[in-house]
């Protein structure tokens, strides 16, 4: 059995890489996206994405912010290398949208903002609206667990290095 911290250090790649092929599915194949969730509306890149690339003893980071920002910047990181360590999205489903960053290292989900829920209008409808919230949570929880769960199956497949990769690469490097 490996050790926690060989197989962490062996696999972290995993996560970066599915950062950068989500990116990839929003930017051009987004009828995938139906695929994780049939009522999505929309999957888009946010205002922040953060890519590293390690040279040498030294590492690069690049951090793309802002809610006009281009994403150019960002796509000649990965030409030189590197990888996307965070990235940030914007995920429309029915009336709804939800903003969250997911990290590569960790595939934690950090500063999550849900839909607004009606204020309680008695203590009767507290239950009902930590429940509608925790469903909301969940919805999004559900969503990445949807794609990872593809990218894992199609990652040890002969589909990725025949076609995926060669798409990746293209769109990375036009």
């Amino acid at each position: 059995m490996l050790d926690v911290s060989v197989a962490y250090n062996r696999y972290k790649f995993l996560g970066y890489e599915f950062l950068t092929w989500v990116w990839f599915v929003v930017e051009k194949d987004r009828a995938l996206l139906r695929k994780f969730d049939p009522e999505l509306l929309a999957l888009d890149i946010g205002n922040r994405v953060m890519l590293e690339n390690s040279m040498h003893d030294a590492t690069e980071s690049v951090t793309i912010k802002g809610d006009d920002a281009g994403l150019e910047e960002g796509v000649l990181a990965l030409r030189k290398g590197a990888v996307v360590t965070e990235l940030n999205l914007i995920y429309q489903s029915g009336d709804h949208e939800w903003r969250f960053t997911l990290k590569g290292e960790s595939f934690n989900i950090a500063g999550l903002r849900t839909p607004e829920t009606a204020p309680p209008e008695s203590k009767d409808d507290i239950e009902g609206i930590i429940l509608e919230k925790v469903y909301l949570c969940e919805k999004v929880m559900q969503l990445v667990d949807n794609m990872f769960n593809y990218y894992i199956k199609l990652r040890i497949s002969d589909e990725w290095t025949d076609q995926v990769l060669p798409e990746l690469r293209k769109w990375i490097h036009n």
